[in-house]
């Protein structure tokens, strides 16, 4: 998603490129799959929400900092957001990104089923007067650690409670309590830089989208941090919302479009929840589960398997349901090396540089371009290239799958229509996705 929107190397360059990917604490290597990125990356949340807030100031999109959602409604024409410094918007639309406890969402009145928590977890960073044991150790409820940072003497701990506790931030003497029922000691810390909590709760929004007001990321979806699929997902639901929302908003398209942001996002939000409560299962420390989890990773072991579940735990297997026909359609576009003409030159591009504007981009790979012309009247909206690709299409999990004459990509990337020698079913596509022709 970094890559097509050419801001990936700021993200690299801030982090450490490696092998991150897992289920139930079993690595999963990642580096065999067919796709330019073939790890994951290091990089603390924070960091990674500094990089992105640097990216929007270079934008044009007002910010306001510092205040939150007090309340809103809702009527035919727009949504009137209360501010908690007094202000008060008026908007097209509200998208509420304001995490689990969303606001948003309860003004809306959308419901958030699941689970209930059965254990939750201390997580800080402080210092300690006894060096305490490093590493994780299994208990009968969860996963405990202890490691150094770098080399200081601060402390990481993720631990899990002896009971249940509710609300974001614990007390010190919580988190003692929480040493030594693990540890049976609390190696004296003290000066804690900061601390949090979290449980194995899962919830999803019963929908997506209530009128004009619509949910992403953790307002839509809660789980355990296990398996490391939050960010991922959440940064996905903006991008398969963003650019719906702003055609619907410019007039492009109707209002319908909205609807299938839930149809394409929830069932994925289903997914990572179902994914994560197999994980969190496999993780508690008693025999029988320890014995389960053992095999489960001797199973991992399998190439397929292993490729399988790297692909879904990276989310690099996703499929939106857009219909039968070939195997690329619905699936994420491959960022394929193709040959462009430059002038009376011929040049070697990547599908992905074609698409930084998040402009839906036609692909006519029959390198002569007569497809282009038939679809003039998009021109305004949809990046239009005459290309040629000679190599394998190899996709994750799928394998090599039939080399098509063109393809019309989505600017979530995901591919909207393939053509095989045929233009049969493009300008219905077109239609469906960016809005009647400017002709018609």
């Amino acid at each position: 998603m970094l890559d097509q929107r050419g801001v990936v190397e700021r993200f690299i360059a801030a982090g450490k490129v490696m092998q991150v990917n897992g289920f139930a604490m079993n690595q999963l290597d990642i580096s065999d799959l067919p796709t330019r990125h073939a790890y994951g990356l290091a990089l603390a949340q924070e960091k990674i929400e500094q990089q992105l807030a640097t990216w929007i100031g270079e934008l044009a999109v007002t910010q306001y900092r510092g205040v939150d959602v007090a309340g809103l409604a809702q009527d035919e024409g727009g949504v009137d957001v209360r501010l908690s410094d007094g202000r008060a918007l008026r908007a097209q639309y509200l998208v509420g990104c304001d995490g689990g406890r969303s606001s948003v969402r309860k003004s809306a009145g959308i419901d958030f089923p699941g689970w209930d928590a059965s254990v939750s977890y201390v997580i800080a960073e402080f210092l300690t007067t006894s060096p305490p044991p490093v590493g994780v150790r299994l208990g009968e409820r969860g996963v405990n650690g202890l490691g150094p940072i770098g080399d200081t003497k601060r402390v990481r701990a993720v631990l899990v409670e002896p009971d249940v506790r509710h609300g974001e931030t614990p007390t010190i003497d919580e988190l003692r309590a929480a040493l030594v029922a693990v540890y049976g000691s609390d190696f004296g810390a003290h000066d804690v830089t900061w601390i949090s909590r979290f449980s194995d709760m899962a919830r999803q929004a019963a929908t997506y989208r209530v009128g004009r007001v619509l949910l992403a990321g953790d307002a839509a979806h809660i789980h355990s941090p296990t398996g490391g699929q939050g960010l991922n997902t959440g940064v996905q639901d903006a991008v398969n919302l963003g650019w719906k929302l702003a055609q619907v908003a410019n007039g492009v398209s109707p209002e319908s479009l909205l609807d299938t942001y839930h149809a394409e996002r929830h069932p994925v939000g289903a997914r990572v929840l179902e994914l994560n409560l197999a994980q969190t299962a496999l993780l508690r420390g008693d025999e029988r589960t320890k014995a389960a989890n053992k095999h489960v990773g001797e199973m991992l072991k399998v190439p397929e398997v292993r490729q399988r579940y790297g692909a879904m735990m990276s989310q690099l297997d996703l499929h939106y349901d857009l219909g039968a026909g070939h195997p690329l359609l619905g699936r994420r576009m491959p960022d394929l090396e193709i040959v462009v003409a430059d002038g009376p030159s011929q040049v070697t591009r990547r599908v992905f540089s074609l698409m930084h504007a998040a402009r839906p981009l036609l692909l006519d790979l029959t390198g002569g371009g007569e497809l282009l012309a038939r679809v003039a009247p998009w021109a305004a909206r949809v990046v239009r290239v005459a290309a040629s690709y000679t190599g394998r299409w190899d996709l994750p999990v799928i394998g090599i799958t039939a080399a098509p004459t063109a393809v019309l990509v989505r600017p979530d990337g995901h591919v909207a229509w393939v053509g095989t020698n045929t233009a049969e079913g493009l300008v219905p596509s077109l239609e469906k996705w960016f809005g009647r022709s400017l002709r018609a």
